[in-house]
């Protein structure tokens, strides 16, 4: 589909019917500079604006989407052409507006996971929520980006995309933890003693000590299981 062809030929029917862009950009519902921008072969009038225009224009959409007057002898083979030409425009658009809502739900997903780590205490499960759920937005997003592959491969993707979220969400958390002396977001379980707050996570465990007292101290170790019976002996090592 030759943009710059069907452009130099909607201005030549729309000056033929002495018609000025804002004036046929009135009778179809756009602007002026719409009209111009289909003219000077920037881009194509919506699907939806096609026939209006070739109304206004007195003429057929073979001819809109040839570009030129289509000759009689011509019309069968100008007009198979054009659909399969349609055919691709419109995918090409179809594509084009699920990259760009897929981007929204990224950016959207990942907003909210930021805002979430940065708002709510780490204390509070909502911090965790709200990360996880920022996570599966920009999944959906993610996944507009991969409709078009095999299921397997589809699968792959998503799964791998939500997977590397989540650890960059738990890194960040670890990170939290052993820098600013935060207590775990995603701590699976938590027990509490005497000035003694344990959390279990899936990668590693924090045994909070002096919890609220000047000499508080976190401490980080490898998966271990601790019951609220010993913790306290942990805090004395």
């Amino acid at each position: 589909m030759n943009q710059e062809k069907i452009g130099k030929f909607i201005a030549n029917c729309r000056k033929e019917k002495n018609i000025t862009q804002q004036e046929l950009a009135e009778k179809l519902g756009v602007s002026d500079r719409t009209i111009g921008n289909w003219e000077n072969g920037r881009n194509m009038p919506d699907l939806s604006l096609f026939k209006p225009l070739c109304q206004e224009l007195d003429i057929s959409l073979n001819d809109l989407m040839s570009g030129e007057k289509v000759k009689d002898n011509e019309y069968q083979e100008k007009l198979e052409e054009n659909i399969i030409h349609t055919i691709d425009y419109t995918n090409k658009k179809i594509k084009n507006y699920d990259g760009i809502i897929g981007l929204i739900f990224i950016v959207f997903g990942v907003l909210i996971s930021i805002t979430a780590i940065a708002i709510f205490p780490s204390e509070s499960s909502w911090g965790s929520i709200y990360s996880i759920l920022g996570a599966i937005i920009s999944l959906i997003g993610v996944s507009r980006f991969t409709k078009r592959l095999t299921y397997g491969k589809k699968l792959l993707c998503n799964f791998g995309y939500f997977l590397l979220f989540v650890t960059v969400l738990i890194i960040i958390d670890y990170i939290g933890v052993l820098n600013i002396h935060q207590a775990p977001r995603f701590s699976l379980q938590k027990i509490s003693g005497d000035h003694v707050i344990y959390y279990d996570t899936p990668f590693y465990d924090v045994v909070r000590c002096n919890v609220n007292e000047e000499d508080e101290v976190f401490k980080v170790m490898k998966n271990q299981n601790y019951d609220r019976d010993n913790i306290d002996v942990f805090c004395k090592k």
